[in-house]
């Protein structure tokens, strides 16, 4: 349960989650300063971790760093907690790879790899991996970028995350499209998008048919390019999704461009220009523009394409695209070389390299201020790792002498215990071995018990069927007896020993009653009959008596059914017949006036009560039911029966 102080803190953190944008730097001081008072473990991790995710738009908003998420790092860091790390390092990893920052964030997610592997879930490990793919693929180091998402991929596949394996295919795809690897990126596409479909992932399914129309224009495919783009379009148009129908409209008129279709190329970039103002990235707008004018330039319309040049280049001016305005300036200066104005072509130029270097200079300037990041981030984590390391130590030696004293007290303590426990364990055994004497004891006494009752049914047989019948019941028996006295000389043997013995002993005793009765034995599908070990000879006792005392004085067909199953280290089985029930069956018996018990069912009790007692099992037992129809009248005697098993591995 979480005390009062802890459920005001989450309220307090619900109602700062919900209302992010109005609060101020003093609310969520507060909010930290409430949290310190938390006990540091595992969940207080988790709980900076959710509120860093909450509050992220706040702080990117006041481009300041999520304190939540750097606490989260801090207390993880001193917790050794490998999973929080994790996802605290994916976290900022990702906040500083969408501000553009990619070295800040490659460093970031190396460690979230670092973490996810010591959690050994491929899960987070995929999800980490994909992360510093991204990153260097952004930073146009694409060996390292595929090597990343190669081995996210295996991670995903071994953890069956569906949506970590289309990420990485997808980003193999396109680091093969940028390579010129047009082929190999249609095939990883082309996957990801079955994956996509199966999955009911529209976007994703958008994403990756735009990709392949991209891999099809790279091959020179361009009409099959055009009908992936229109597909990915009209996904796009489902979802309501204006990013990616700028998008495919941008990459419809570059390729209606390639085609020379200008007429089409310009509608479809005019469309992407009517839907540019519901998307919140300008930088669409000013591709549009540039495009636009680039193919009207190209049909020698120099007045137009400048006129778009320029609403493209004043754009990205007030939004500061720099690789726009190098891009713009760029084409307008090959306008004015196109059209004959090389004195203005060259102004353009000239602009166009000022702000090929302002970028190269500002990269530059942040790969610097990045490295910088990294060394004081790092330097941060190895003092508190030190501090730590300093904190245990002296943790330690405070606890040497009390931990001598009570490993001394523990040693003694336990020597006293395990004397008690062999004690007990020696007279045990000793008792269990007198048990198992007297189960063999018993066990044995069902071969001459067996054998008697075999042989009378063989001597009335003799005389009362002619000699060829004789000699075929006489070899099934001799093969039985063979097997019997084979299995009867092991505590346990295979099921499928006991259902071949039972088989055997039912044609037998059918052959002797001319056909009276049917069996089936089912054995339920789960149960390797080879590896299932079971007492021998236990079933057939209760089998004799279905058929003597229920089925052979039943009037019409009767049916003995014996159906087995396991239930863990226990086998099931349940002896049905549709006889005429023990109540009748004990009338005839008075009637005939035997009045001794069956000796095979006084030893098979006297066995099951032994090896309840052997296995200290109350699961051990027989349960004996008379059966009835819907009248209320006897329909026969079910026998359920539990047995201990043992299984061969």
């Amino acid at each position: 349960m979480f005390s009062k102080g802890v459920c005001i803190l989450f309220s307090l953190a619900v109602w700062a989650s919900v209302n992010v944008l109005g609060q101020d730097s003093l609310l969520v001081q507060r909010t930290l300063d409430s949290a310190r008072t938390l006990p540091n473990d595992t969940n207080k991790v988790k709980w900076f971790i959710e509120r860093g995710r909450a509050m992220a738009r706040f702080y990117d908003e006041r481009k300041e760093e999520n304190t939540f998420l750097q606490e989260a790092i801090n207390l993880g860091l001193r917790l050794k907690y490998a999973r929080g790390l994790t996802h605290a390092y994916n976290e900022v990893g990702t906040s500083k790879r969408n501000k553009s920052q990619y070295i800040l964030a490659a460093d970031l997610h190396e460690k979230a790899i670092k973490y996810a592997e010591e959690t050994k879930d491929n899960r987070l490990i995929s999800n980490a991996l994909n992360n510093a793919g991204v990153d260097n693929r952004r930073m146009d180091q694409l060996q390292k970028a595929f090597e990343l998402h190669f081995r996210a991929l295996h991670a995903a596949e071994k953890a069956n995350d569906v949506r970590n394996i289309c990420v990485a295919i997808n980003s193999i795809g396109n680091i093969e499209l940028s390579t010129g690897k047009y082929t190999e990126a249609l095939g990883h596409f082309t996957k990801a998008l079955s994956l996509e479909e199966k999955n009911k992932n529209d976007l994703g399914v958008a994403i990756n048919l735009a990709n392949i129309g991209y891999a099809y224009q790279g091959l020179g495919k361009t009409d099959l390019a055009i009908e992936f783009y229109k597909r990915s379009l009209e996904v796009n148009r489902k979802l309501k999704n204006t990013t990616g129908m700028v998008i495919c409209y941008n990459s419809l008129g570059a390729a209606f461009q390639e085609k020379k279709d200008y007429t089409h190329a310009m509608d479809a970039l005019q469309r992407a220009l009517a839907i540019n103002d519901k998307v919140d990235d300008k930088v669409h707008s000013a591709e549009s523009y540039l495009n636009i004018g680039k193919l009207l330039s190209k049909e020698r319309k120099h007045e137009e394409a400048r006129a778009y040049f320029q609403k493209s280049i004043d754009l990205s001016l007030f939004w500061r695209f720099k690789s726009m305005l190098y891009e713009g300036y760029k084409a307008l200066a090959a306008d004015y070389k196109a059209s004959g104005d090389f004195e203005k072509s060259l102004a353009a130029l000239n602009k166009s390299l000022l702000y090929k270097d302002s970028i190269l200079d500002e990269n530059s300037a942040l790969a610097l201020a990045q490295t910088r990041a990294i060394y004081e981030v790092d330097r941060k984590d190895n003092q508190i790792k030190l501090l730590e390391h300093d904190k245990q130590i002296s943790e330690l030696r405070t606890k040497r002498n009390i931990v001598y004293t009570l490993s001394t007290a523990g040693f003694l303590f336990m020597l006293a215990i395990g004397g008690f426990f062999y004690i007990r364990h020696r007279n045990l055994e000793a008792n269990k071995h007198t048990l198992q004497l007297e189960l063999r004891s018993l066990r044995a006494q069902m071969n001459p018990h067996f054998i008697f009752n075999s042989l009378s049914s063989i001597h009335r047989f003799i005389w009362s069927n002619n000699q060829e019948e004789a000699s075929d019941y006489l070899t099934k028996f001799s093969r039985l007896m063979r097997m019997i006295l084979d299995n009867t000389q092991h505590t346990f043997i295979s099921l499928n020993k006991e259902v071949e013995s039972l088989r055997l002993y039912l044609d037998l005793e059918r052959l002797r009653c001319n056909g009276v009765f049917d069996y089936n034995i089912t054995v339920a599908d789960e149960i390797n009959d080879e590896e299932v070990m079971i007492p021998p000879m236990i079933i057939q006792p209760y089998v004799e008596n279905a058929i003597w005392h229920g089925l052979v004085h039943k009037s019409g067909k009767g049916l003995l059914s014996i159906d087995m199953m396991l239930n863990g280290r226990t086998l099931v089985c349940i002896v049905t017949d549709n006889g005429i029930g023990r109540k009748r069956a004990m009338e005839i018996k008075a009637k005939k006036g035997v009045t001794h018990r069956s000796m095979g069912m006084q030893v098979t009790e006297g066995r099951i009560d032994l090896i309840r007692k052997i296995n200290n099992s109350r699961d051990t037992n027989v349960i004996i039911t008379d059966l009835e129809d819907g009248e209320g009248r006897p329909a026969g005697t079910q026998v359920k029966l539990t047995l201990p098993v043992e299984l061969i591995f």
